[in-house]
């Protein structure tokens, strides 16, 4: 993970987050749009519980004094937590300058031409230091790729072929399955073998799996004991 240099509210100005917007609840999504932002931050929450991070979706980012928020689809941050009194004016959005550090990862989902998602929000996130910059366009509405990686080497942002993000221990994938009953081509987190990052429907469909399996175990053990004339509930 790059390291970030934290900032100390005795040092610098800090703008007075009464000042700002933190959201104005104008956001218009898609269905598509909004079930695959789901399933890559719901991914996150139920497969990595043991590790301390933030993901969201749709909330604004202040990077800039005197600019407005970014509000990228998806971004994850390392090492930081929601304050615990989130309805709090300066904790209602991720404000650099409070976390300390900007997320490593900001991914837009192409909906259409006017995103600009590979000019003016591509500046922004480069001039904000985000460490990957994730552009997914399902319907190609840029150009021939689907999935584009930008890696920040230095102050700028350089197209990465590889999609394991290797600062933040995380891969990008394009998966074909069904998320709520769903079949399509989704956009999902993997582990460096290639495994994605479960749901919470999921892990429950493979613990089911795994006692189901279990049980089997167990009867077959039975039945071969009672074969041989044993009997397992005297064991």
């Amino acid at each position: 993970m790059v390291q970030q240099v934290l900032i100390n509210n005795d040092d610098y100005y800090v703008p007075d987050a009464n000042q700002l917007v933190t959201e104005d609840d104008t956001s218009v999504d898609n269905f598509a749009s909004e079930k695959q932002q789901r399933l890559l931050v719901g991914s996150l929450y139920s497969s990595l519980q043991q590790q301390t991070f933030l993901a969201a979706a749709n909330v604004g980012i202040y990077h800039t004094d005197g600019q407005p928020a970014i509000v990228p689809d998806i971004f994850l941050s390392l090492d930081v937590q929601v304050p615990e009194n989130w309805w709090e004016k300066q904790n209602r959005c991720y404000m650099v300058w409070r976390f300390g550090k900007p997320p490593e990862v900001v991914l837009e989902i192409v909906s259409n031409k006017e995103g600009d998602e590979l000019g003016k929000k591509l500046q922004i996130y480069e001039h904000m230091r985000a460490s990957y910059y994730i552009v997914y366009d399902p319907n190609q509405q840029l150009g021939e790729k689907v999935l584009s990686v930008y890696e920040l080497r230095g102050r700028r942002y350089f197209e990465s072929q590889e999609t394991w993000l290797e600062q933040v221990g995380l891969g990008i994938t394009l998966w074909e399955g069904e998320f709520e009953g769903r079949q399509d081509h989704w956009l999902r987190w993997c582990y460096q073998d290639g495994n994605v990052l479960s749901t919470g429907d999921e892990r429950a469909e493979q613990e089911r799996q795994r006692a189901e399996q279990a049980e089997q175990r167990t009867q077959l053990l039975a039945d071969r004991l009672r074969a041989m004339g044993v009997d397992p509930d005297t064991l």
